[in-house]
């Protein structure tokens, strides 16, 4: 992939996108596990909790890009991301975070809950930088801020306009094809055969959608019934 070019940016575009669109709740968890830690305290902790998570996010996703280029983990890859991308279409988030009262145990509580939790971000990004560690690096630069201090920001974008979190499921959706259709042993195929490579792209990120709508449909009036009694 060439420095700065369409396809570089267009990679770029995704990535910052997915981390907005999955990383809004490590940031709210941040917050919560920092709010038993003394006044004068919680801002050091906030801090020096978003540089740890990032690091360990950092090294994870710098890994898993290396690993992808082992053979038939770029499909394995595409295929828990068309879940991970429909289980965000579906799934209502809670925030249960033990906290701690001392510095060191939020400290720890931050990290390890968002090494946790970012697992499905970190395979997400990886597979949208296709093999290039720069745009990894870049798009952690780009977004992490965004999400640590405009967390409560995208959270009320994401409850005024769902249909953020439709955009976010589909790029991954995308995302998830573009790593089954480059696959090496399925990539000469579809080379050959561009339509049934853009047929298939089409298809997955459309049945990821319709079946989260679907999901999200019938538990609409379990969940009345529930709310009602």
């Amino acid at each position: 992939m060439e420095l700065f070019s369409p396809e570089f940016f267009s990679a770029l575009l995704s990535i910052v996108i997915i981390d907005l669109v999955l990383a809004g709740d490590n940031a709210i968890l941040i917050g919560l596990a920092a709010r038993n830690v003394p006044k004068h305290q919680q801002k050091k902790v906030i801090i020096w909790g978003t540089f740890g998570a990032i690091f360990i996010r950092a090294i994870a996703t710098l890994a898993v890009v290396w690993l992808l280029k082992i053979p038939g983990l770029l499909l394995v890859g595409g295929v828990l991301l068309l879940w991970i991308a429909y289980k965000l279409l579906i799934d209502k988030k809670e925030h249960n975070v033990d906290t701690g009262n001392s510095f060191w145990s939020a400290m720890k509580t931050i990290i390890v809950a968002d090494a946790l939790m970012g697992l499905d971000n970190v395979l997400a990004v990886a597979g949208a930088a296709h093999g290039s560690f720069l745009l990894v690096i870049i798009g952690l630069l780009i977004s992490i801020p965004i999400v640590v201090w405009g967390s409560t920001l995208i959270i009320k974008w994401i409850e005024r306009f769902p249909v953020i979190v439709t955009i976010g499921a589909a790029v991954i959706a995308f995302t998830a094809a573009k790593m089954i259709v480059e696959e090496k042993f399925l990539k000469g195929f579809f080379e050959e055969n561009p339509l049934l490579k853009w047929g298939l792209t089409i298809i997955l990120v459309a049945g990821v959608i319709f079946a989260g709508y679907l999901k999200k449909k019938k538990a609409s009036p379990v969940e009345a019934k529930e709310e009602a009694s």
